[in-house]
C-alpha cells in the first residue's frame, strides 16, 4: 500500500454522508492530511423503452441550475441490495416499473475524495405507476427523449452529469456485446 492511515477522526455527519479527516504516510515518508466523503452504495438506471430513454431533470444546488441526468440516488442504507435499489429509485423518481433489469456494472463515483459505489443497471419492459419522490425531489420533472436526441444532448454538453455519460457507455458497451453474440 502505498498511503499508510496513521490516524483518523470524523469531522461531520448528516443522514446522507460523513465526512472523515485521515492522518497519513505517503510511501516517500511525507505526512499529510486526506479528507473522505464516505456514502453508502447508490445506483443509476438507464431506462429504456421503444427507442427512447427516460431522464429526470432537478435543480442540482451544488452547481446552481437544473439538470438532466438518469434515474439515480441512494437510500442512506448500507448493504442495500443493488438490483432492489435501482428498482426502487426508478419507481421513485419517476414512476417507472421494469419488468426487466440487467446489471451493467459499477464504478466508484468519484474515489478521488470519496468512497461510494454506484451500481448501473438498464431498466426495459417499463410500465408507469405512481411516483414516490423525497422531498428533495419535489420539483423533478421526467422527460422522454429519443436516444438520437439523447446523444446528442451528451455531446453538445446539456447533460455533464458523468454517472449518466458513464452508465451510458456502459450500456452501449453491453449492446454491442449482445448484438456479437
Amino acid at each position: 500500500m502505498s498511503i499508510r492511515t496513521l490516524a483518523t477522526r470524523e469531522v461531520y455527519r448528516n443522514r446522507w454522508m460523513r465526512l472523515r479527516e485521515d492522518r497519513i504516510e505517503r510511501s516517500n515518508g511525507v505526512e499529510g492530511i486526506y479528507s473522505v466523503v464516505d456514502k453508502d452504495d447508490c445506483a443509476v438506471i438507464v431506462p429504456i423503452e421503444g427507442g427512447s430513454v427516460y431522464l429526470v431533470e432537478q435543480f442540482r444546488y451544488t452547481v446552481q441550475k437544473r439538470c438532466m441526468e438518469f434515474p439515480q440516488g441512494g437510500w442512506e442504507t448500507p448493504d442495500v441490495d443493488p438490483e432492489e435499489l435501482a428498482r426502487g429509485e426508478l419507481r421513485e423518481e419517476t414512476g417507472l416499473v421494469a419488468g426487466r433489469v440487467v446489471r451493467l456494472g459499477m464504478n466508484w463515483v468519484a474515489y478521488g475524495f470519496t468512497r461510494q459505489k454506484q451500481h448501473i443497471y438498464l431498466a426495459t419492459d417499463l410500465r408507469q405507476e405512481s411516483t414516490d419522490r423525497d422531498e428533495e425531489e419535489h420539483d423533478l420533472e421526467v422527460k422522454q427523449v429519443r436516444v438520437a436526441e439523447f446523444e446528442g444532448m451528451l455531446l453538445d454538453g446539456t447533460i455533464q452529469d458523468m454517472s449518466t455519460v458513464a452508465a451510458w457507455g456502459m450500456y452501449r458497451l453491453w449492446k454491442e456485446r449482445e448484438e456479437q453474440g
